[in-house]
């Protein structure tokens, strides 16, 4: 009979395992000698112990499931409690006992992993719902439908939740998607709608435009272009395909019209340039008048310079203040020479001024003889008051006689 610490092989060749409840068989041997019998099941005990290592680090290392790991424990457990093999059986059981454990553990992990990654989904899922509600509502027509389609590629990318709840947050979205896909639709079908009517409108601003383009009448014509330049942009944008063909023929006919009217006015500014440039001649031809000697002379000469004056064409309006202005101050001043020759030389103004001068003699004399008479009575007071009034009568005499004189008296 033959023995070692976990097993025992007895003279029939049965092979036995201790165990805590006592001897368990393990098999029979026939087949060589007792320790070649305890050897053979020892090497299967040997090999549950790799088998149970290797299942250990699979649950430690990899992501086997719970339910994978947890038959193969129950296979290896199986070949434990048959008795098998010879060996440590109760360390095997615990070992299993223990892997047991773990993969239940990780099985709530995992489960209450999977439960937190669902509520984050829910969440995610929940705020692209409410961002694309809110979306729905924008007039952002590009950045917002660039937005949604970014949302449905995050949507793909999260875990589904339960059938009910995901089906409900896509039906929302997909709503919000729709609501906004409509609303853009109906806009952009108004804006077409728009860009019609102002290709209509512009289409007839165009027509009068290129009618236009051809007038002489500069004044007027010009002011109409100005007034279909503000009804061109009342009217709005077209489609682009016509905005830029419409707004060349009609930009095309208002050069046109304003290249033949800038070159009339350029022959009409040299011309005036040349005008103001005789008129400022006769204009310092004019101001040698100045002071005025002989009157007549003055006239007659004054007259012939704005006869040559009246005969030229007109000036640049900027210059036209400047040079007119020289011209009106000969002119004033050849008035006022004829207005002072008219006062010198008109008999009534001469006699009023001669009356008046004799008038004021008179008074001053008569107030010097009273001041005399006040002082030789010793009465000062009174020749003091009577001085105060002589010296404004002596003023207006001495006004009256410088006025006298312009008469020539």
């Amino acid at each position: 009979m033959s023995s070692d610490p976990w097993g025992r092989v007895d003279e029939t060749g049965t092979v036995y395992v201790r165990t805590a409840e006592g001897e368990k068989v393990v098999g029979s041997w026939q087949a060589g000698s007792p320790e070649e019998a305890l050897a053979y099941f020892e090497r299967k005990y040997e090999g549950l112990v790799v088998e149970i290592g290797l299942l250990e680090k699979r649950v430690r290392t990899t992501d086997l499931s719970a339910k994978d790991a947890q038959a193969a424990i129950e296979h290896i457990r199986q070949q434990v409690d048959e008795h098998h093999a010879v060996g440590d059986l109760a360390a095997l059981s615990a070992r299993l006992d223990k892997l047991t454990e773990t993969v239940e553990s990780r099985r709530e992990e995992r489960k209450a992993q999977k439960a937190k990654q669902a509520d984050e989904a829910r969440a995610a899922k929940e705020a692209l719902v409410t961002e694309a509600e809110e979306l729905a509502q924008s007039e952002q027509w590009r950045a917002a439908g660039e937005r949604l389609r970014a949302l449905v590629d995050t949507w793909k990318g999260l875990p589904r939740l339960d059938r009910k709840s995901d089906d409900e947050l896509w039906h929302r979205f997909s709503h919000a998607r729709s609501a906004f896909s409509k609303r853009r639709k109906a806009h952009f079908a108004a804006l077409d709608a728009q860009r019609e009517e102002a290709r209509k409108t512009k289409e007839k601003l165009v027509a009068e435009a290129e009618a236009l383009s051809n007038s002489t009448d500069w004044g007027a014509t010009a002011a109409r272009y100005r007034e279909l330049m503000a009804d061109w942009k009342a009217a709005g944008r077209a489609q682009r395909e016509h905005e830029d063909e419409l707004w060349n023929r009609f930009r095309g006919a208002q050069d046109v019209f304003f290249a033949a009217r800038g070159e009339v006015f350029a022959e009409r500014d040299a011309e005036q340039t040349e005008n103001l440039k005789l008129k400022e001649e006769l204009a310092a031809e004019a101001e040698k008048l100045v002071p005025v000697t002989e009157l007549k002379a003055a006239r007659a000469a004054f007259r012939s310079i704005n006869e040559r004056w009246e005969a030229i064409g007109h000036v640049p309006r900027d210059a036209r203040p400047k040079v007119e202005g020289r011209m009106h101050a000969v002119e004033r001043a050849i008035q006022e020479a004829e207005e002072a020759e008219w006062r010198r030389t008109n008999p009534e103004a001469r006699a009023r001024a001669a009356g008046l001068t004799g008038q004021l003699q008179d008074a001053v004399d008569k107030l010097q003889k009273q001041i005399d008479t006040a002082r030789a009575a010793g009465n000062d007071a009174k020749a003091d008051k009577l001085a105060k009034e002589l010296e404004g009568r002596q003023a207006l005499l001495d006004q009256a006689l410088k006025g006298l004189q312009e008469f020539g008296g």
